[in-house]
This record gives structure tokens, sequence and C-alpha cells, in this order.
């Protein structure tokens, strides 16, 4: 049985105007990471869907049986809600989150923006997919966790104290894919990337600099980690997020 929503987790759905956003948070992560962005699209007018990915945001025993197909079926389905209502939609995403976005865009030529926050979309190495695999042959279902690569002191983003071994390798499996179509993105894409990142290498930003269609622009950030929503350089993340959708989508008030 499904343990209950964490406190602070829980996902976000406000109808605004006719333009929309879609807000996706990463592996092993929760809306907690992307709560204030989402927050401020909807002050800015938007309607905004932040979905909680299924299997997280609860407890860890959730997510070890979902798979790539669960969290983007999940984010594609809030998409598709929007499109419903909205005449158009822009996708903003955090790393994992930032490979649905990309994907997302890949399948849907109707995506107007992406705001794209240490995107994965390189799949793993041989040498880390062989070490899971051993893992798993030893029957270790969970490893170390990959989150809270924070370096703001005391912020956390309510992530899991593990890593799900087989919902990783489906991931990574999936960034295969993702890697090799970004050439179908047409839209404006932002990237904003961390100069010391612990968890998705700089090669994932360079792919995507060098291989969507449409315009692409990076913003560095010099004094965050991975989850740079919750880091130091968080203002300026969101406002040259904010800036950047209003600017595609022609702002919502």
């Amino acid at each position: 049985m499904a343990h209950p929503i964490l406190p602070g987790c829980e996902p976000l759905s406000v109808a605004g105007s006719d333009l929309g956003v879609l807000v996706v948070h990463g592996f092993t992560g929760s809306p907690v990471s992307m709560r204030s962005l989402a927050d401020g699209f909807v002050s800015r007018g938007y309607s905004v869907e932040m979905p909680l990915l299924p299997g997280h945001g609860t407890h860890i025993d959730d997510m070890v049986p979902t798979r790539w197909e669960d969290w983007y079926g999940a984010a594609e389905a809030a998409y598709v809600d929007l499109t419903s209502r909205c005449r158009a939609v822009a996708v903003v995403g955090l790393s994992m989150g930032g490979g649905i976005s990309l994907a997302l865009a890949e399948n849907h030529g109707s995506v107007a923006a992406l705001g794209l926050v240490n995107p994965m979309v390189l799949p793993l190495s041989q040498d880390l997919l062989d070490g899971i695999d051993l893992l798993l042959e030893s029957g270790l279902e969970v490893f170390e966790s990959i989150g809270g690569d924070i370096a703001m002191e005391g912020v956390t983003e309510a992530s899991y104290d593990g890593n799900p071994l087989r919902a990783g390798r489906s991931l990574s499996d999936a960034m295969e894919t993702v890697s090799a179509n970004l050439g179908a993105i047409t839209c404006p894409v932002l990237v904003c990337t961390s100069v010391q990142d612990h968890v998705v290498p700089p090669a994932s930003a360079d792919l995507i600099l060098s291989d969507v269609s449409g315009s692409v622009r990076q913003v560095l950030l010099e004094r965050s980690y991975h989850v740079a929503t919750l880091d130091y350089d968080r203002e300026l993340l969101e406002a040259e997020i904010f800036a950047h959708v209003d600017a595609v989508l022609g702002g919502a008030a």
C-alpha cells in the first residue's frame, strides 16, 4: 500500500490564465525542490501544474517498483491537461525533471519553451551500469542516496535517503533515447547549469547546447550545487527562468 504524502511534498494545480507552465521535480526528490518556482509562476498569473511523480514524496518503498514510463507518463498527462485549457505551455524541470521536459518537447512539438536546471540527458557510464548490475545481482535493491546536493547549509529538498537501483537503471536507459533525439526540439531553451554539480556531469548541458534545433541559452550558477532551486543562486535562477518563459509566452498577466 502506498504511504501518505510527506508534508510539503504535495503536488500543485492552479488554474490561472490561458498560458500554462508544467513544473517537474527530480529523481528521488519532490515538489519541495520546485515549490518556489511554481509559486512564482502562479503569482505571475500562469496556470500551473506541478505533479508529484509516482513513487516520490512518500516512502522509498513506493519508488522501488516505479520506472521511467511511470514518471514520464504522469508528467505527460499533466502536460496534456494543461494544453487542453491553455493556448501555450512551457515546461520547467530539474535534473530528471529536465530530462522529462526534454522528452516532452521531443514528443510534443507544441511545447512552447523549456527552462532546465541541471538537466539529466546522458545515460550513466558503462562502469556505473555494470556496478548497478553487480549490486542487483547481490540482492541489493537500494543504494546510498544521490539527493541533497546543496551548498547552502541547513537546506534540504525532502529527497529519499536511498537510491532505488532498478529505477535508476530505467532512468539511464531512457536517456539513451532522449539524448539521441535532441534535434527534434525546436522551441527556445534556457539551461541553468551549476559550476559545481556532484550529480549530473556538465557534459549533459554541453550536449543540449550543441544538439537542440531551437535557440538555446545557458546561465552559469557559480555558487550552487545540483539542487540549485534551493541553493545560493535561487533568486538568479528564478529571475532567468521567469524572464525566459515570459518572453516566449508573452507573459500571463
